[in-house]
Parts: structure tokens; sequence; C-alpha cells
């Protein structure tokens, strides 16, 4: 099996995240982890699982990536939106699997929003099936840039395994 991990990151944290995803996921198949700036085709992939921060409710825009990039201490870690990126993909056939996950602050998901459940639905438009829930993985925002919750990146490995036992069972039929 081969998993594609496709994240966009701000300040680091859906990186860090995306990176303990494919950890997790190493036992049960071939992994490439790809910055969504350079990201090409993803028709090789068995899975595909795609990650980003949740911007005002959602998937990030040019706009919400601006101001989030004032806060940046360093250099942004991805240029593009996923937002962009999902507009750019063509509709697949065969029911490809497909997982998405975000970071965001810890409030309530009614509250915040979700970039995951925001591109499993576009994904889902294009003829994915979600292989598991949308997950989000949670920041602290108490210094300059948003960090990640003590705890986060465990919990973003056991999924990533999660994932590869569901995909292996699936391919067992």
């Amino acid at each position: 099996m081969h998993a594609m991990v496709v994240y966009e990151s701000m300040f680091g944290n859906t990186e860090q995240v995306a990176t303990a995803v494919a950890e997790g996921l190493r036992p049960y198949a071939e992994i490439d982890i790809v910055n969504i700036d350079d990201v090409g085709s993803v028709a090789e992939a068995d899975l595909l699982v795609v990650g980003g921060p949740t911007h005002v409710h959602g998937m990030s825009w040019p706009s919400s990536r601006t101001e989030a990039g004032r806060q940046s201490l360093d250099d942004v870690r991805s240029t593009k939106c996923l937002r962009d990126w999902v507009a750019t993909l063509d509709r697949v056939s065969g029911g490809n699997p497909v997982a998405t996950f975000d970071t965001r602050i810890g409030k309530p998901r009614w509250l915040t929003g979700s970039a995951a459940m925001s591109v499993a639905r576009k994904l889902r438009r294009l003829g994915f099936v979600p292989l598991a829930p949308s997950e989000s993985f949670l920041v602290r925002t108490d210094k300059q840039e948003p960090v990640l919750r003590d705890g986060e990146l465990e919990r973003a490995r056991d999924w990533g395994a999660s994932l590869g036992k569901e995909f292996a069972q699936l391919n067992k039929v």
C-alpha cells in the first residue's frame, strides 16, 4: 500500500501532525509526506490523508493566510492554500479512500469550525470515500504563535496507526 500525507502548515503544527500521522501509518504502507507547495499527482496513492489549519471556521483563504503570516516569528511552512489545491483535483471514479485532519484551537468544533470537515466534504464530492471521521488536533494560543497541546503528537501517531489498520482490513476483503 502507498499512502500520501498532504498538508498545509503555517507555523509548523500541522506539519508536525502530518509527520506523526505518517509515523503511525508506516507499518502499514509506504509513505510520502508532501507539503501542499510540492504536491504533484495523487493518482498513485492508495490512501490519501489531507490536513491543514482551521482558519475562519474552515480551510484557509489567501486573506486568512496573510493575517496568520503576520503572527509568524519565522517564514510560514506552506505558501499555498489547501482550498486552492483541492479545487485543482480531478474527480475520481474508484472511490479512493481519504482521511482528513486539521489543527485548530481547543474550543468546541461548532464554535471554531473545522478545515478537516470542509476538505472532507469537497473530496467526497470528487468521489473520494472517507476511511474514518475527520480528526482535529488542538493547539494552545497562549504564546505569540500557536503550539500543539501536550499529547497531540502521540494522538496523531495513534490516529495514523488506526487508519493503517482500517485500510489493511479493507484490502483483505
